[in-house]
Parts: C-alpha cells; sequence; structure tokens
C-alpha cells in the first residue's frame, strides 16, 4: 500500500492520511494505545476501489515501545496430525 499499490485487487487507486493531522483525535481515534501513558499515531492507506485499508505506526520510536510493553506473539509449534 506504501507503494501505491492495493494487494488486495490490485488497484492504484490507493490514498493516503500520512499529512492529515491531527493524528491521534478524541479518544485516541487514530492511535493505538501502547501502555497506560503513551499512544502510537496511526499512518492509514486506503484504497477507494475496494475499501481495503493498512495502518502502520507513524512513529518508529514507538515500535520500541511497543516490543518492551506488549506481549510477543509466538506461534505454536508445528504438529504434524498424519499417522505414519
Amino acid at each position: 500500500m506504501k507503494e501505491g499499490k492495493c494487494p488486495k485487487c490490485n488497484s492504484d487507486n490507493v490514498y493516503s492520511g500520512v499529512e492529515v493531522y491531527p493524528k491521534s483525535g478524541p479518544f485516541g481515534s487514530n492511535s493505538i494505545p501502547i501502555s497506560i501513558t503513551s499512544i502510537a499515531a496511526l499512518d492509514n492507506y486506503v484504497c477507494v476501489e475496494c475499501g481495503y485499508l493498512e495502518r502502520y505506526v507513524a512513529e518508529t520510536e514507538k515500535l520500541h515501545e511497543i516490543a518492551d510493553k506488549w506481549q510477543k506473539v509466538c506461534f505454536p509449534a508445528s504438529t504434524d496430525n498424519t499417522k505414519e
């Protein structure tokens, strides 16, 4: 999406809200909470053909804060359900 191409429908009719301010409105409407005292503003990319949306954390330093505060998602060990 950041390159202007929709991964869902391949349209090049993608628009960005990167320059739209304020990034975090009332009640953090365009942000995600990191902790009780910190939020991360989001940049939105929307395909106006199919409505697909991608969101990215706007400030890279917030990514480190997320890694420190949030629980990491771990994929379960692969299980083979076939019998030999």
